[in-house]
């Protein structure tokens, strides 16, 4: 019998590798998430779009999707000798950080086109991580279509905010002042 580890072994290796990437995936996008914030008078003014969902379901959201998408990473590292592996796991290294780079741009600088550029690049980068993924073990390209939903939602969403709001949400004011209406 030439099989280079049991089933054992491997379920032993995902297990150690869920165990660090997923908190280290969900800790990222929590500290990312610190870096801007939807409770700010710029974007308390902004038109919102007829899709935009309950402020609460983005943080719900997001930790399952940060969950998920550590699993997958887990299942691709775990895939030692696995033909793309090492692919993967460097689409993923350029794909996180991109992901992570949203809400500093579009809610830390208050910038709706460059968090509208920032959502075409996680777009195009999460779908060759999929691929990339699904190529390694179809369960981990299988976990990510939830997010890959998400981030078209997401794209959909920042696409409109932009038109609603074409001049940013500045309206000619400064992130200084309020408007007042009586």
């Amino acid at each position: 019998m030439n099989v280079i580890a049991s089933r054992g072994q491997l379920r032993a290796s995902f297990m150690r590798w869920a165990l660090f990437t997923v908190p280290l995936v969900v800790l990222l996008g929590f500290l990312a998430g610190k870096l801007g914030s939807p409770q700010t008078i710029w974007f308390q003014g902004l038109v919102k779009p007829a899709i935009y969902p309950p402020p609460a379901t983005f943080g719900l959201v997001w930790t399952v999707l940060y969950a998920m998408i550590g699993l997958s990473l887990a299942l691709v590292c775990s895939a030692w000798g696995a033909r793309g592996r090492r692919l993967a796991i460097m689409l993923f290294v350029i794909h996180l950080p991109i992901n992570l780079a949203f809400t500093p741009v579009f809610f830390g600088n208050q910038n709706i086109m460059g968090g509208l550029i920032v959502m075409g690049l996680v777009d195009v980068t999460l779908i060759a991580m999929v691929l990339t993924f699904w190529r390694v073990r179809r369960s981990a390209g299988l976990l990510l279509l939830p997010y890959l939903a998400w981030a078209a939602f997401a794209s959909v969403l920042a696409w409109q905010f932009h038109l609603l709001n074409p001049e940013g949400g500045l309206g000619g004011e400064t992130v200084e002042t309020q408007r007042i209406v009586l």
